[in-house]
């Protein structure tokens, strides 16, 4: 434990204060983190978010599976018991993934669920500021803050965790990207069914480098979050996203009239770059800045809540080094699904479609975070394209590292997408 009480001490011409831990960001990531370690009395916290403003990023949801509740329950939105793929041949396949449940947090709830525990706890607090720089300092980390109206704030801690998005992305082997727009639909007839989720659906028209499926999240019989995903080297350009979803909407799942209440529209970057998770001697990266998204599939709340789990288990131990959020296993297994994808040695929608038909749901889910014994993941493999898959696993380790710039003008979403 690297507890003490946070305090506020007077600086030349600013405001100085120290805690044990400041995080930067208050995304799923670092607001995750920060209820963590006020929980379990690892450290007391400072969080830093922008104030109200075009700083702030719009409302989010974010998805994930468990096998309970768990401790933000109360932010969940909606949950459901069932799974659904559509394979490419118009096939539907649904699963049952018990004991586990598919749920959706939208971010306006989630923080003002974190935000309320964190100012009920003595060892935590929230500063509405934004974090200009970020550097190590004798016996910790400083972040200097402009407050709304201009104050200069400086914060000193021991440890500073950091989730803001890296302004680019490290050197990889391969890089794709997850992109797509949602829109927030209401029908004027019930066309939904709340219990079954709709992960992938392959009934829309395929590009020529990747993957597309459309993605339905039932909030009521009437009501569903519905998204165009594409898994390709570049979003799409214009009105192109809105021509996919008005196709999908219509013509393959039939909504008739409906009325689109809100949109949200995303980049996810899919890549088997080396995170740094260590930027200085007091400064660590977390959220998919540090590596939390599954390159493999773009989801990363499920894998930020297991490692703000991680990391607060070792500052309360009193250790320093912080754990990596994914397994070497897992990344690797990743990096050659991405491969195999990049170079179109397996097709993409047949591939993913497969797995779910021949993996005993539970078991597929546990895989995807990453938390399946070797065996498993042996049994799993063989039920996937063994040649292409073994001749990526043979290629991959000998491919050179190499930086992919990012397109002009993305959505920037930092891994905190429905995925």
């Amino acid at each position: 434990m690297i507890g003490g009480r946070a305090r506020a001490v007077a600086g030349a011409g600013e405001r100085a204060r120290t805690s044990d831990v400041v995080v930067v960001g208050g995304g799923a990531a670092g607001l995750s983190l920060a209820y963590r370690l006020v929980e379990t009395g690892a450290a007391t916290v400072t969080v830093v978010e922008p104030p109200d403003g075009p700083g702030r990023p719009a409302e989010r949801t974010w998805c994930y599976w468990d096998e309970g509740g768990g401790d933000f329950g109360e932010a969940v939105a909606a949950s459901w018991p069932l799974l659904r793929v559509h394979g490419p041949d118009g096939s539907a396949l649904t699963v049952d993934p018990a004991p586990s449940r598919y749920r959706m947090v939208r971010s306006a709830a989630f923080e003002r669920l974190v935000h309320a525990r964190l100012a009920r706890s003595p060892g935590g607090s929230l500063l509405r500021a934004t974090a200009d720089t970020v550097r190590d300092v004798p016996g910790g980390a400083e972040v200097r803050c402009t407050a709304p109206g201009g104050r200069t704030l400086t914060l000193r801690a021991r440890l500073v965790f950091d989730s803001r998005p890296l302004p680019a992305l490290p050197p990889a082997r391969t890089r794709l990207l997850q992109h797509f727009r949602g829109w927030f639909v209401r029908t004027d007839s019930d066309r939904f069914d709340p219990a079954v989720a709709d992960l992938m659906d392959f009934r829309v028209p395929q590009p020529r480098h990747g993957l597309a499926f459309g993605y339905v999240l039932p909030l009521a019989p009437d009501r569903a979050l519905v998204e165009y995903t594409e898994f390709s080297r570049a979003p799409l350009a214009g009105t192109a996203y809105e021509a996919a979803l008005g196709q999908y909407t219509r013509e393959v799942l039939g909504l008739g009239a409906f009325t689109v209440e809100s949109a949200e529209q995303g980049v996810i970057p899919m890549t088997d770059a080396r995170f740094p998770r260590r930027t200085g001697d007091a400064v660590f990266r977390i959220g998919t800045a540090g590596g939390a998204t599954r390159p493999a599939t773009g989801y990363t709340f499920a894998a930020v809540q297991r490692h703000s789990r991680a990391v607060a288990a070792a500052l309360r131990d009193g250790h320093t080094e912080v754990p990596p959020p994914h397994g070497r296993r897992a990344l690797f297994m990743d990096a050659v699904l991405l491969r195999a994808l990049d170079t179109g040695r397996i097709d993409g929608p047949t591939f993913f479609t497969d797995l779910f038909r021949r993996t005993p749901a539970h078991r597929l889910l546990r895989f995807l975070d990453g938390a399946t014994s070797l065996r498993e993941e042996w049994g799993i493999g063989l039920r996937t394209p063994v040649g292409p898959m073994l001749r990526t696993a043979l290629e991959v380790p000998f491919l050179r590292r190499r930086t992919h710039p990012l397109p002009p003008h993305p959505v920037p979403r930092t891994g905190e997408g429905p995925r």
